[in-house]
């Protein structure tokens, strides 16, 4: 009798897969003989991280190759300040080893759920105009390739490869370990303040050179941004008492957020007033911690997400036709869209190649319905020269993508070199990528 098939889904329930199987290899050595194995049989397979991605890079009918038990520093030289960290490392348990050994990440996102390989992989960032995204901490990575070989790349070793590989989207090979130029432990001050939309905008580049890290949270229907902004400071920690944590991130920013969400999903019309009380729930005020305790908020209330970079230039009217595109059409949406900025590098598939980018994120509580909305947002965010996140919701395919990349020639010359068969590929990737 044969069994069933092994399901999977990813954090926010949109993207489902049933993979023939789910392996979770213990080791290098045993990932490289999946890769082995699936290759001799001709066959397809994904490796799968945490599977916080809203885009569906990591669901496969094949095999699912998830890297949960490939976790920990293999490395570490705490002079030279880098680390060699194994592929399926979460973020918010690397912050921890790091500070072990009074080390930390220069900059991370605001969810840490990701495992490491993942967040590569897809350009995951943080925010702050001199910080890149995490693929620019990255010094070398170590991939198993199609011929089930292991293969290490830096800038002095295979640099087309590795290039290729700081953002790839697991199509190279399957990340095995990443190697991070990291900085000594360090404290964070988090400052919160709500203020006008305008105000906000009138005062953001400003507040962008003033603050080491500065973003902000516009509620639809509502004149009030919520802001944060991190600054690195010579001081203690003076962490927010268990009763704040409790409170904000618990009560608050869970429990009631979540029950007034699954109010809006089974009454729409109440998007509009939830809304506007929402942006009056956010708290204002300061703490200092740690770096990698501080970069975090709690993520429980479970979304989707759509995200691009416009040229930092054009973000700002970018977030005012959104806002205009949301009031016209009624659409009926009560989570806040996100505003960063992220500095341009030189990482051939990054969504801040060569341009410093504004970044704006939309939402939808999980279980509604968003197709329109994001639909509409990606039409405005497009005509202001944007890129998607490559781990979040987006609806283009090969030839638009094209466009938008100067280096994506010489990207897929590599990914042929490496991956002739297309071992790594699947039904998302053939879309935006092509043949």
């Amino acid at each position: 009798m044969f069994g069933r098939r092994p399901r999977w889904t990813n954090w926010s329930g949109a993207v489902r897969c049933t993979p023939q199987q789910i392996l979770r290899p213990a080791s290098i050595d045993a990932l490289i003989a999946v890769v082995r194995e699936t290759a001799a049989r001709q066959g397809k397979l994904r490796v799968v991280g945490s599977g916080h991605s809203f885009s569906a890079v990591a669901a496969t009918d094949a095999t699912m190759v998830s890297l949960s038990q490939l976790r920990g520093i293999a490395e570490l030289d705490r002079e030279g300040r880098s680390a060699t960290v194994l592929a399926g490392t979460p973020i918010h348990i690397l912050g921890d080893l790091l500070a072990e050994h009074g080390l930390a990440l220069s900059n991370q996102g605001d969810i840490d759920a990701q495992a490491i390989a993942g967040a590569v992989s897809t350009g995951t960032h943080g925010t702050g105009a001199g910080f890149g995204c995490l693929s620019t901490q990255v010094t070398g990575l170590t991939l198993v390739t199609a011929s089930g070989e292991l293969l290490y790349c830096s800038a002095t070793r295979e640099p087309d490869i590795f290039k290729a590989a700081q953002v790839s989207l697991g199509s190279l090979g399957a990340l095995a370990r990443v190697r991070l130029q990291l900085e000594p432990s360090y404290v964070l001050r988090d400052v919160r303040k709500n203020m006008s939309f305008e105000t906000c905008l009138a005062e953001f580049e400003d507040n962008c050179r003033r603050h080491r890290h500065y973003e902000f949270w516009w509620f639809p229907y509502s004149d009030q941004v919520a802001t944060k902004a991190l600054d690195a400071v010579q001081e203690p920690a003076r962490p927010r008492s268990l009763f704040k944590r409790v409170l904000v991130d618990k009560v608050l920013e869970t429990g009631v957020f979540w029950t007034i969400s699954e109010a809006v999903r089974r009454v729409p019309s109440l998007s509009r007033g939830v809304a506007r009380f929402s942006s009056g729930m956010m708290a204002e005020g300061e703490y200092t911690d740690y770096s990698h305790r501080v970069f975090p908020s709690p993520r429980d209330v479970r979304f989707n997400e759509m995200e691009y970079a416009v040229p930092v230039e054009r973000g700002g009217d970018c977030l005012r036709e959104l806002r205009a595109f949301i009031e016209h059409s009624k659409v009926r949406v009560h989570f806040p869209l996100e505003y960063r900025v992220v500095a341009g590098d030189d990482i051939w598939l990054s969504p801040f190649y060569q341009r410093d980018s504004a970044v704006i994120s939309v939402h939808m509580y999980a279980g509604m319905p968003f197709a329109e909305y994001f639909a509409g947002c990606e039409a405005i965010f497009r005509n202001h020269r944007g890129r998607p996140h490559w781990g979040k919701m987006h609806n283009l395919g090969a030839r638009e993508l094209q466009d938008m990349y100067p280096m994506w020639d010489r990207f897929h010359a590599v990914r042929r070199q490496l991956d002739p068969a297309g071992l790594f590929k699947n039904d998302h990737l053939t879309h935006i990528f092509g043949a």
